[in-house]
């Protein structure tokens, strides 16, 4: 049995999922013609995306009870918690609206962080 923490840290996953492609479809409309639209905003747009999908796998497969995935799951976490920092603080470097969007996805991706990695949760999957 998953501890209801890790099930709880999924369903925040799926927000951050549900955001980061959300956020990929603003940006494929506002292309056209806009110039808060760069090259690097689609990049980031693209590896959100892309690790959001990855870590909502890596999530299900923790509940199933998957240590790896478990650990994978905490490194990818606390990696693109750094890279969102790094995002917002580059003043400049990206439009407020996509820095606003990756600060929502960095308080996700903390409290995702803090469910999983709670002694308990460690415990259960430490004992595996």
């Amino acid at each position: 049995m998953t501890h209801p923490a890790v099930r709880r840290a999924r369903l925040l996953v799926g927000g951050y999922l549900a955001l980061s492609v959300a956020t990929l479809t603003v940006v494929a409309v506002l292309t056209p013609g806009h110039a808060t639209v760069s090259g690097a905003v689609w990049v980031r747009s693209v590896i959100v995306a892309a690790t959001a999908l990855l870590m909502f796998v890596l999530a299900h497969r923790a509940v199933r009870g998957s240590r790896g995935a478990w650990r994978r799951w905490r490194v990818m976490a606390a990696v693109m918690i750094v890279a969102i920092v790094v995002i917002i603080a580059i003043p400049g470097a990206f439009p407020v609206w996509l820095r606003v969007e990756q600060g929502v996805c960095g308080l996700l991706l903390i409290a995702v962080l803090a469910l999983i990695s709670r002694r308990p949760v460690r415990t259960t999957f430490d004992a595996r």
